[in-house]
């Protein structure tokens, strides 16, 4: 449904004059979904102020409508920018739960996809995809991570270009029931907007999601352990900052989601480690805790030291 096409509400609310903020703020309950962001992230202080800001903007735009203010429908689509397991599709998560609780969609789902589940192999292929993604999305959130994939014009035979078409045309048609968030690499994406200024055009809020500190690293490495029942022993505490700082330099590192797979293998060790001595009786601080041995076995501090070398 295009814009033009919107027709009144036959039992739409007449527009009020005055609006009591805080109860407005207190109906719609975005407090809980931006605290909630922050007990799940740790640090990523400009991405939640940018979150604070568009919500706000929200809010007022939400009492601008009951004051018969508004006169279009805001373009609400998203760039968010940055490397690998920043925080990206959890933030998309929750923006999907304030847009859903200030009415700017219907249902408040998210719907992640990748270049994959757009383009076809063949021709035809692509717009049955494309349009069944979307039909799933709408009154909700599409996230389309590694966004640039979309666009090959190396291959002469490459349908995403097909897709590109369908989903600039949607995002205009239906920005009042959906909203798309393209993520991927700041320079890949950089590029992609270059080549596509009909996204650029579209896109409304762009977020850059910035590196973890090693110290932020650390403090979501142990949210994670206390969330599944574990700790760090004080020493294993220490091998794990050491791991942190030497698994930065190596490649493919991908910040949070570097962590959480390192933990899941330091979990492996622990109980290898346990179940070794079978002829003993466990306590809970046995199970829970983690020691420097299951850190330290880590291969990262072996490639570590031969990179040194």
């Amino acid at each position: 449904m295009t814009q033009a096409a919107i027709q009144p509400v036959p039992d739409q609310p007449a527009p009020v004059s005055a609006i009591d903020l805080r109860k407005e703020f207190e109906a719609v309950d975005i407090a809980s979904v931006l605290a909630q962001l922050d007990r799940e992230l740790i640090g990523l202080v400009p991405v939640k102020t940018r979150i604070r800001e568009i919500a706000s903007l929200l809010l007022v735009e939400r009492i601008r409508q009951k004051m018969a203010l508004a006169t279009t429908f805001p373009t609400l689509h998203m760039s968010f920018t940055g490397n690998p397991g920043t925080g990206k599709t959890t933030v998309a998560m929750r923006m999907a739960g304030i847009l859903h609780r200030l009415g700017f969609v219907r249902r408040g789902h998210v719907i992640s996809v990748t270049r994959d589940d757009l383009v076809g192999q063949y021709i035809g292929h692509t717009a049955p995809k494309t349009k069944e993604i979307l039909k799933k999305a709408m009154g909700g959130v599409l996230f389309i991570d590694e966004a640039y994939y979309l666009y090959r014009p190396e291959n002469e035979r490459d349908y995403g270009q097909e897709a590109i078409e369908i989903l600039l045309q949607v995002m205009e048609s239906q920005r009042e029931d959906l909203v798309v968030i393209l993520a991927g690499y700041g320079d890949r994406m950089e590029k992609f907007f270059q080549s596509n200024p009909g996204f650029r055009s579209r896109i409304a809020h762009h977020i850059d999601f910035p590196d973890y500190a090693e110290s932020e690293l650390m403090a979501i490495a142990e949210l994670m352990l206390t969330e599944q029942n574990y700790r760090f022993s004080a020493e294993a505490r220490e091998a794990f900052i050491r791991y942190i700082a030497v698994r930065k330099t190596q490649p493919l590192f991908s910040n949070a989601r570097s962590i959480r797979n390192a933990l899941d293998r330091i979990r492996l060790r622990q109980a290898n480690r346990i179940v070794a001595k079978l002829d003993r009786t466990l306590t809970c601080d046995d199970v829970m805790s983690i020691e420097a041995g299951d850190v330290l076995a880590s291969r990262v501090f072996a490639e570590g030291a031969a990179k040194g070398a």
